[in-house]
């Protein structure tokens, strides 16, 4: 207990400075946040008369697209509260996905599962390897690992699908996908998901995208993403309510510290690394499971928008989850009409203006201008124009994520000890 204690003052130690904004907030503050997100989402769909934008079509699909981002968002949480930068989440990402879509055809979903993680958590390990035994630069790392990934991947393709004569391309594989696995049936909460549609279909305003919204996580819901809230869940129990998640985070905050308690670092960064290669590699199984089968490309950055929802959610998992929320919310946007994508410049426009507002309410006049001017720019944008370029559309993920950074880069605190590189019984 005497150990555990110290560590907690350590982790603590460092505390904001004055002039510093406050990093956590009351869950009635994030209430409040939620339901003025809701409505300002309500009033949108109200003026625009675009009725997807709270329906639970689109909020279905927009879940399913933010799980595989969140998932990637997680593991690099796990690895960089270890103290190890892991841009490699696109490589195990690809190899997860690689890995399930090659077990999945031949033994179903859970099997493809199960590869999936076990394929990320190898990449993982790679690095782990590379960085914390080796001492390699964690970029220079991540990086490797990312084009490594890529030609293993194409290469296994070519040698284990697009065999001449064998059973993989006689169920239609080639050397760009596999062969399809078996469908992973979602759930539905019987009566509950027929009476929320009834009211979503109402257009109520509020009450209506409430209901669309809700639906969306009780209809035609894939097991994969409830595993995927549990793990979210279980990731804050155990990184900041147990004594393991204590030493974890201590490894990123002071590891020369924390190796003076008896903390074998060197084993927490290699389980740290493991676990976030895993995530990441049950994100890219998420994605076989979706289609049903490894296609070549299919991450498509995927693993870098993960590490924007980690820096975006401040390397804390409801950040992480509120982050990827947003991406998959835009990413969906993509197979929407064009006019749905033009209303969300009027949701952005009146966000930056209430975010203006509420900047200037903290004295911070120089920010609360700039914001103000961008989103009087969306909305003079929106009031000239009908509909978006489709290149826009394409890239308004990407676009989004630039956005987000940059308003919110001077809230974040990343850990201390992150990318640095450690060796047992160095100095401080």
């Amino acid at each position: 207990m005497t150990t555990l204690s110290t560590l907690a003052e350590k982790v603590r130690s460092r505390r904001p400075a004055p002039n510093e904004p406050r990093r956590r907030m009351s869950y009635p503050v994030v209430l409040l946040l939620l339901a003025g997100a809701l409505v300002l989402l309500s009033l949108v769909r109200a003026v625009t008369d675009q009725q997807s934008l709270t329906s639970s079509d689109q909020w279905g699909a927009a879940m399913g697209f933010a799980v595989p981002i969140g998932l990637a968002g997680l593991g690099g949480l796990w690895a960089e509260r270890a103290g190890v930068i892991n841009i490699g989440l696109e490589g195990m990402m690809m190899l997860g996905l690689f890995a399930a879509g090659w077990i999945g055809w031949q033994h179903g979903p859970w099997a493809a599962v199960v590869a999936g993680i076990v394929g990320g958590a190898l990449g993982g390990l790679l690095h782990a390897l590379a960085t914390v035994t080796f001492g390699v630069d964690h970029i220079v790392s991540g990086v490797a690992i990312n084009i490594l990934a890529l030609g293993v991947v194409q290469y296994l393709a070519k040698l284990w699908f697009a065999a001449e004569d064998s059973e993989a391309v006689a169920r239609g594989g080639n050397d760009k996908q596999s062969p399809q696995m078996e469908r992973m049936e979602p759930f539905t909460v019987p009566g509950l998901g027929d009476w929320l549609g009834d009211i979503d279909e109402r257009n109520w305003f509020l009450v209506s995208d409430l209901a669309g919204i809700l639906r969306a996580a009780v209809h035609e819901v894939s097991w994969l993403t409830l595993l995927t809230v549990l793990i979210f869940v279980g990731t804050y129990l155990v990184l900041w309510k147990s004594a393991f998640g204590l030493r974890l985070r201590s490894c990123g905050e002071n590891p020369q510290a924390t190796e003076s308690l008896g903390v074998n670092v060197y084993l927490y960064k290699y389980l740290a690394l493991a676990i976030s290669g895993g995530l990441a590699g049950l994100g890219g199984a998420y994605l076989a499971v979706l289609i049903r089968m490894y296609q070549d490309g299919q991450t498509g950055g995927r693993g870098y928008l993960g590490l924007a929802t980690m820096i975006f959610g401040n390397w804390r998992p409801g950040g992480v989850a509120t982050g990827a929320g947003l991406f998959g919310f835009m990413d969906v946007l993509q197979t929407r009409d064009r006019p749905v994508v033009h209303a969300t410049l009027l949701l952005f426009a009146l966000g930056l203006l209430c975010l203006a507002a509420w900047q200037l309410y903290r004295g911070k006049r120089v920010q609360a201008l700039a914001v103000a001017a961008l989103g009087v720019l969306l909305w003079i944008w929106y009031a000239t124009t009908d509909s978006l370029p489709l290149e826009l559309v394409t890239a308004s993920p990407y676009l989004t994520t630039l956005l987000v950074l940059t308003l919110f880069a001077q809230r974040l605190r990343t850990p201390r000890a992150i990318g640095k590189p450690y060796r047992r019984g160095q100095s401080t």
